[in-house]
């Protein structure tokens, strides 16, 4: 077979340009982080001006069901100026996330992206860290050189707003949907267990479906939790958290040794709503680990203040805290 001579130009120059040698003879490459001058919280706020109003009656709404849960705009705000002051930037730190494969999961991701950079996905269904110590390990070596790692995980759930809760109105379509759909059908294949009514199958795991089965299986500590819940589904995520909470630790504690200068852990439950409202977040836990994987300290504090973040780290820092 002859290839012409147009096609062996191309050829040449994509292969010329996936080898292009920089300065000093070395090959040129680039990670996703942003650069430039703009910090993270000047970012954030950008963003936050696209973002819809917030709503004091759905507010009031939200956190009547989940008690801690803050807005987006506050979280991401609070986020950025905490981090930046003990040295994560956007142009040293590679933002890494274990959220769910839901559309609705990608609203904070997306933020963070537009802040930090491209993330590096350890998650799969109902936010559980499928790419396990293999892709912390390979995320671990793209943090830059003397930089940071942000990892943000958990489970997300869904309120419509007259506060149902497992449910969410969802951009061009009528239906008012399950949110997270992965989490509920593990839900209803752990109350057809407990309740005894689930069918007896051969088929334990499928790979076509694999993810769900881990799902499904690693929800089954919480049967009795669950069904002695005042509202099921409003118990769900909080259960699905414990999990993960647990393996996203242990996969840290197992990659310590790929930490650079460190790493800040922000989990908890996502709280979509619809377009026309701020999605929320419930934050269980913001640790900062030093370079050798151990947690030096409890950020969550800094981040459920009421007053403005920037005030409260520079009173500390004045009272030598």
């Amino acid at each position: 077979m002859k290839i012409s001579f147009f096609a062996t130009t191309a050829l040449f120059i994509t292969a010329t340009e996936a080898f292009h040698v920089g300065h000093g003879g070395r090959r040129t490459t680039s990670l996703n982080i942003l650069t430039g001058t703009e910090s993270a919280a000047e970012r954030v706020a950008k963003i936050m001006s696209n973002k819809p109003q917030e709503n004091e009656a759905f507010d009031k709404l939200v956190k009547k069901n989940f008690p801690g849960a803050i807005s987006n705009k506050e979280l991401e705000t609070k986020v950025a100026n905490i981090l930046e002051t003990r040295g994560l930037t956007p142009a040293n730190t590679l933002l890494c996330t274990s959220l769910c494969c839901d559309e609705l999961a990608r609203s904070l991701e997306d933020d963070l992206n537009k802040v930090y950079g491209h993330n590096f996905n350890l998650g799969g269904l109902s936010g559980f860290p499928f790419a396990g110590n293999t892709g912390f390990g390979a995320m671990s070596a793209h943090v830059p050189d003397g930089g940071y790692c942000l990892l943000v995980h958990g489970p997300h759930v869904g309120i419509t707003k007259d506060g149902v809760i497992g449910k969410v109105e969802r951009s061009g379509i009528a239906l008012v949907d399950n949110c997270c759909g992965s989490a509920i059908a593990a839900s209803n294949y752990l109350k057809g267990i407990t309740d005894g009514g689930a069918k007896i199958t051969t088929k334990l795991q499928q790979f076509s479906d694999f993810q769900q089965g881990a799902v499904q299986e690693l929800i089954l500590p919480f049967g009795k939790r669950l069904n002695e819940a005042e509202n099921r589904m409003k118990e769900l995520p909080y259960a699905l958290y414990d999990s993960q909470d647990i393996l996203v630790r242990d996969i840290i504690s197992s990659g310590s040794k790929g930490i650079k200068s460190g790493l800040a852990l922000l989990s908890g439950i996502q709280i979509n709503t619809s377009p026309e409202t701020l999605d929320y977040f419930h934050p269980l836990r913001f640790d900062y680990y030093d370079e050798i994987g151990v947690v030096v300290e409890d950020l969550l504090p800094s981040l459920m203040v009421s007053a403005p973040v920037t005030s409260v780290i520079l009173n500390a820092l004045d009272q030598g805290q």
